[in-house]
């Protein structure tokens, strides 16, 4: 945990481990202008220390609004949980760009062929570049910082309920100052709706009233 620019020092583990015989697909948002809903998603995975151990949790989000599109958690480094958001996310929608980081869980075949299915082009990280997806690494420090530093998760279970509520929380209540002080659904929904391919029988899985007036 950081704390005045100081970090406690304990063992953390690997996220982001690459492999060899995975394609890496080349960055393509160095210097692009991000100007609307679902023009870029990313992703990524952070770790959740409990009292004992960890587990893990992976986002989507909306680079243009910081909507978190959909999340998963897992006691594993496996890819299915991954690829389970993935799938969650693009119920919703659909990116023209998705970027990942090099790791495995990103570059395995059926986390790019699910993409590759949907017809969206594949971004991801240079290696050691943490900045090439800031707005993901800005999304793992709030809600650190706003929520799982201020808790110590005795169970698995308590984790998961606490940060989905954040969640719900950060979508749909927590005004954003980057955001002219609007919610990530206000924003995302108001580009979504203007969308000329948008499919009226699509629904948010935020699973919340307020999320769902937001289509009526």
């Amino acid at each position: 945990m950081r704390l005045m620019g100081l970090e406690a020092i304990y063992p953390k583990p690997n996220l982001s481990k690459a492999a060899k015989e995975h394609k890496i697909y080349p960055y393509l948002l160095r210097g692009v202008s991000i100007d609307r809903v679902d023009q870029v998603w990313s992703t990524d995975i952070t770790y959740i220390r409990l009292k004992q151990g960890f587990i893990y949790l992976v986002a989507v989000i909306d680079w243009f609004s910081r909507y978190v599109l959909s999340y998963e958690f897992s006691t594993t480094l496996d890819k299915e949980f991954c690829i389970k958001a993935l799938q969650d996310a693009l119920k919703v929608a659909k990116p023209e760009i998705f970027n990942t980081d090099q790791g495995s869980q990103f570059t395995s075949d059926a986390f790019t062929g699910t993409l590759k299915e949907a017809g969206v082009t594949i971004s991801m990280d240079g290696r050691g570049r943490a900045l090439d997806n800031i707005f993901v690494e800005r999304l793992w420090r709030t809600v650190k910082y706003e929520r799982v530093y201020l808790h110590n998760y005795e169970t698995v279970r308590e984790a998961i309920q606490d940060i989905g509520e954040y969640f719900d929380f950060y979508n749909n209540t927590r005004p954003h100052m980057s955001l002219d002080y609007q919610t990530p659904a206000e924003i995302y929904f108001d580009g979504f709706f203007q969308r000329k391919d948008f499919i009226v029988n699509q629904f948010p899985p935020c699973g919340n009233l307020i999320c769902l007036l937001l289509f009526f």
